[in-house]
C-alpha cells in the first residue's frame, strides 16, 4: 500500500477486523446499570412480593455488581438449610431472570400476559449445590416503535408496572421507552415560536402517535389534549424509575427530522423536503416535512429536544430514531446518505458526548431496491463503529445480518418480530428462533451484541415470547420437543400426558412456521374485507390444529379454574373456527360461480347464523378477548365526553379502517368478543346478501360497488356508540364443548376435502 489515503484505509480494516473478530465494543462499556446494588435488590424483592405474596419471603435477594467481570448477566441460585433460596446476581435484572428460571425449571411455575400458574411447591424444591445461570448477549432488547400504538397505547401504571415485571423475569435490560415524548416536543415548538394550533395540527391521535413520531402521518385522530400530555409525562417518570431500579438501561427518544409545517412560517429558508404519500393515505395526513439533516436548524432542534430529554428524564446514554423509516431518501449518493447519519449523531452528541444511537434496520428490508449495500454502508458508516447499534428488526426470517458483512463493522441486535399489528392468530418460527440467534452469533466476524423481541403487538402468542427470552441465556439451541413438553407442564400445573402431547403438535405445526419470506400477517378471511381473492393457504397441516384441539376439550373439565388454560382453550377453538370459517369461504364462492343458490344458502345460513354467532360467544366468555376493555382503558384516559369520543374513536378505527377511508384497512385486525359480532359478522353478512341478489337478477359481483356498500358498516362500527361488555359473558367450558360437538366432525370432512 501506499499513500496516506491508502494506510488510512488499512488502519480502519484493521480496527474492523479486531472489533468485530472480539465482538467487543468499549464505545458501550458505559451502558449499565445506573441504580445501586440496594435498589436493585429491593426492586426484586418487591416484584417476588407481587408475583408470590407471602412466599416471596422464602427468596433472599443478592444485587452484587462484582459479581460479572465483563458486563455479562450473571445469577447463582443456592438452597439454605431452611428451605430458602438465595439469588445472587450483577444486576436486578439478571436475579430476577434468575430467579424466574427456577420457578419454570424446578417449580413447574408460569407468567405470562394470559395469566399465570403459579402453584408453589411446599417447601421449596432444594438445589444441590450452585445453579448459574449466565448470558452471552450483552443486552437483551425490548419493543418496536409500533408497539406503543398497538398494545400499549391505553395502558395506566398497574398495567405498565406488570409488563415491567414480566421484563425482569424474562431477562429484559434494554427496553424502548417512548412513553409522554409529546409533552417535551410541545415544550420546544413553543420555544421555537409555534402557535398551539401549528402543534395541534401535527400530533396524530394517541393510537397513531407510532407513525407521527416516525415520520409517517401526522393530524389524523388528534388533536391530542393537554390532559393526555399530563398523564403520559406522569406515566413516563414512573416507568423510567420502575425501569432504572431493576438495573435496566432505557432506550429515549431522539430527533429524526419529522417537523410541524409551522416551521416554514418561522425559518422559510429551512432545507425541507415534503415526501410523498405514506401506505394509501393522501396529503392530509401524510406527506410529512422532513428538515434535511445537513441544515444548520436540525442541529438546534434536536440538540434543544434532546437537552430537554435529558433534563426531564435522564438518560442512560443510548437513544432511538429512525430516518427514511418506510420513506425513500431524496438521494442515493453515498455521500448525502453519509452526511444525514452523521448530522443526526452529532445532534445528540451536543448534548450528550457519550451518545449512542439504537436504529431500527427495518428500512433495508422494508426498501430493499433502494438500499443496495452502498447505500446501507454509507448510512452506517456515518457514525463512528460502536456508537450506533442495529436492530436487525426481523432476522427469524429476513436477517438483515447476513448479506451486510454484519451491517459492516456496526454492532447489532439479533431480533425476533413474531407479530404485526397486534394481530389475533396463533403463529410461530420456532426453528429458525433456535437456530437463528446462535447462526448470527457464529457468523464470520460478527458484531452481535444482543437479542431482542420486537413484535409490533404483543398480549398474545406468549410461548414464542417465552422460547425467546429463554434462549438468551442458553448456549445452544433447545431441545424444541422436550421445551415444548415442559411449557405445558408448568403453562397448566400438570404432567397430562395429553397436553404435552398437545403442544408438540402445535409446536410442530402452528408454531413452525418454514415458509421462505413468510410475513405474520393474519391473512384469514375471516379478518378481512369479503372479496373473490382472499388467501386461505396454511403454512400448517390443520389436522394438527384439530387433533390439539381434541386433546384440550377432552382435557378441559379438570382444568377450567386455570387461566392460562381457559385462554389457550379460547384461543385454540378460535383458530380451528379461523380455518373452518375459510373452508365456508371457498364453498361460498365455489357455490356462487356455479350458480348454485340452494348450496350457498346452506353454506352462508351455517357461517352467518351458527359460526360467527358462537365465535363471538366464545371470546366473549373470556377477559382476554374482550372489545370493551379495549375501548374502556380508552376512554378512561378521559376528562370530559369530548375527550373519550375522541379516545374511543381511536380506539375503534386503529383496529378496523386505520386511517378516516381504510386507508390501512384490516392491518391490526383482533379477533375479540363484540368486535366479531358488530364488525366481521355484519360484512359477511352483507357480502352473502350482494352475493344472493346477484344470483337473484343475474347480476355479476361487482367488488367497487360492494365495497362503498361496506364501508358504511365498517364506519357505522366506530360510530355506533354501542357500550361493550367489559367483563367475560357465559361459561367457557360450556360454549367450547356445544362448538366442538357441532364442528369437530366438519373439520374432519374438511381434512378429506383437502387430501
Amino acid at each position: 500500500m501506499s499513500g496516506r489515503g491508502d494506510c488510512s484505509l488499512f488502519v480502519v480494516v484493521l480496527l474492523y477486523l479486531c472489533v468485530t473478530a472480539t465482538c467487543k465494543f468499549p464505545t458501550l462499556d458505559h451502558l449499565k446499570a445506573q441504580a445501586s446494588d440496594k435498589t436493585q435488590g429491593r426492586a426484586v424483592v418487591e416484584l417476588l412480593r407481587r408475583l408470590l405474596g407471602n412466599r416471596s419471603t422464602e427468596f433472599i435477594v443478592i444485587v452484587n455488581k462484582s459479581l460479572s467481570n465483563d458486563s455479562l448477566d450473571v445469577c447463582e441460585l443456592r438452597s439454605t438449610k431452611n428451605n430458602r433460596i438465595v439469588a445472587t446476581g450483577n444486576t436486578g435484572v439478571s436475579v430476577a431472570s434468575g430467579i424466574y428460571n427456577y420457578l419454570k425449571y424446578f417449580c413447574n411455575c408460569h407468567v405470562s400476559w394470559s395469566g399465570d400458574q403459579l402453584n408453589l411447591p411446599r417447601p421449596l424444591p432444594k438445589l444441590s449445590g450452585v445453579l448459574r445461570i449466565n448470558t452471552q448477549h450483552r443486552f437483551r432488547y425490548y419493543q418496536n416503535v409500533c408497539t406503543v400504538s398497538y398494545s400499549s397505547v391505553w395502558w395506566d401504571w398497574p398495567r405498565w408496572e406488570r409488563e415491567i415485571d414480566w421484563m425482569a423475569l424474562n431477562g429484559i435490560n434494554l427496553p424502548l421507552a417512548f412513553t409522554g415524548q409529546e409533552a417535551l416536543w410541545q415544550e420546544v415548538y413553543r420555544a421555537l415560536g409555534l402557535h398551539q394550533s401549528e402543534i395541534e395540527e401535527f400530533f396524530s391521535g394517541p393510537a397513531f402517535l407510532a407513525w407521527n413520531r416516525m415520520g409517517n402521518m401526522f393530524k389524523f385522530g388528534g388533536p391530542l389534549p393537554q390532559s393526555w400530555h399530563v398523564n403520559q409525562l406522569t406515566l413516563q417518570f414512573k416507568i423510567l424509575e420502575r425501569m432504572r431500579s431493576f438495573g435496566m438501561i432505557p432506550v429515549l427518544p431522539a430527533f429524526s427530522g419529522n417537523i410541524p409545517k409551522g416551521i416554514l412560517r418561522l425559518h422559510p429558508e429551512a432545507n425541507v423536503t415534503r415526501l410523498g404519500p405514506w401506505a394509501h393515505f393522501n396529503c392530509s395526513f401524510s406527506c410529512s416535512y422532513i428538515l434535511d439533516p445537513r441544515d444548520p436548524l436540525f442541529l438546534r432542534i434536536g440538540s434543544l429536544y434532546l437537552s430537554q430529554v435529558v433534563r426531564q428524564f435522564g438518560t442512560d446514554h443510548i437513544y432511538n430514531t429512525d430516518t427514511f423509516n418506510e420513506m425513500i431518501p431524496p438521494s442515493s449518493d453515498p455521500a448525502y446518505l453519509s452526511a444525514v447519519s452523521r448530522s443526526v449523531f452529532a445532534s445528540m452528541t451536543a448534548v450528550d458526548p457519550q451518545a449512542i444511537w439504537l436504529m431500527q434496520g427495518w428500512l433495508f428490508f422494508n426498501a430493499a431496491a433502494f438500499w443496495k449495500p452502498a447505500q446501507i454502508r454509507a448510512l452506517l458508516h456515518g457514525v463512528p463503529l460502536g456508537r450506533m447499534i442495529v436492530l436487525d428488526l426481523f432476522a427469524e426470517t429476513e436477517p438483515i445480518f447476513s448479506y451486510t458483512e454484519s451491517f459492516y463493522g456496526q454492532p447489532f441486535i439479533w431480533c425476533m418480530l413474531q407479530n404485526f399489528g397486534g394481530n389475533s392468530g396463533l403463529f410461530g418460527t420456532v426453528e429458525s428462533v433456535n437456530s437463528g440467534l446462535f447462526k448470527a452469533l457464529h457468523f464470520p466476524n460478527s458484531t452481535m451484541v444482543g437479542v431482542g423481541m420486537t413484535p409490533e403487538g404483543i398480549e398474545q402468542n406468549p410461548v414464542m415470547y417465552e422460547l425467546m427470552s429463554e434462549l438468551a441465556w442458553r448456549k445452544e439451541p433447545v431441545n424444541l420437543v422436550k421445551w415444548a413438553s415442559l411449557y405445558a407442564v408448568r403453562r397448566y400445573g400438570t404432567t397430562r400426558d395429553s397436553l404435552i402431547t398437545t403442544w408438540r403438535l402445535l409446536f410442530s405445526s402452528v408454531y413452525n412456521c418454514t415458509l421462505p419470506h413468510y410475513r405474520n400477517h393474519n391473512h384469514s378471511p375471516l379478518v378481512r374485507r369479503p372479496s373473490f381473492h382472499m388467501k386461505t393457504d396454511l403454512w400448517y397441516n390443520p389436522a394438527d390444529l384439530f387433533e390439539a384441539w381434541k386433546l384440550m376439550i377432552q382435557a378441559s373439565p379438570s382444568l377450567m379454574s386455570k387461566e392460562t388454560f381457559r385462554y389457550d382453550l379460547v384461543d385454540v377453538t378460535r383458530e380451528v373456527l379461523q380455518v373452518l370459517t375459510s373452508s365456508f369461504y371457498l364453498d361460498l364462492t365455489d357455490a356462487f360461480h356455479q350458480q348454485k343458490l340452494p348450496e350457498l344458502l346452506t353454506t352462508a345460513g351455517v357461517l352467518i347464523y351458527d359460526l360467527l354467532p358462537e365465535l363471538n360467544r366464545l371470546l366473549s366468555s373470556d377477559h382476554h378477548f374482550l372489545l370493551g376493555k379495549w375501548l374502556e382503558r380508552a376512554k378512561s384516559f378521559a376528562i370530559d365526553e369530548e375527550e373519550a369520543e375522541l379516545y374511543d374513536m381511536n380506539a375503534r378505527n386503529q383496529v378496523t379502517l386505520w386511517g378516516p377511508s381504510g386507508e390501512i384497512q384490516d392491518y391490526a385486525s383482533k379477533e375479540w368478543g363484540g368486535l366479531m359480532e358488530d364488525y366481521y359478522a355484519q360484512r359477511w353478512g352483507l357480502f352473502v346478501q350482494t352475493l344472493v341478489e346477484c344470483l337473484d337478477s343475474g347480476q355479476p359481483f361487482k367488488q367497487d360497488a360492494f365495497n362503498q356498500a361496506v364501508f358504511q358498516v365498517e364506519k357505522g362500527f366506530i360510530y355506533n356508540g354501542r357500550k361493550y361488555p367489559t367483563k367475560p359473558q357465559g361459561d367457557t367450558y360450556e360454549i367450547t364443548r356445544r362448538i366442538f360437538l357441532k364442528y369437530y366432525p366438519l373439520a374432519l370432512k374438511t381434512l378429506k376435502g383437502l387430501s
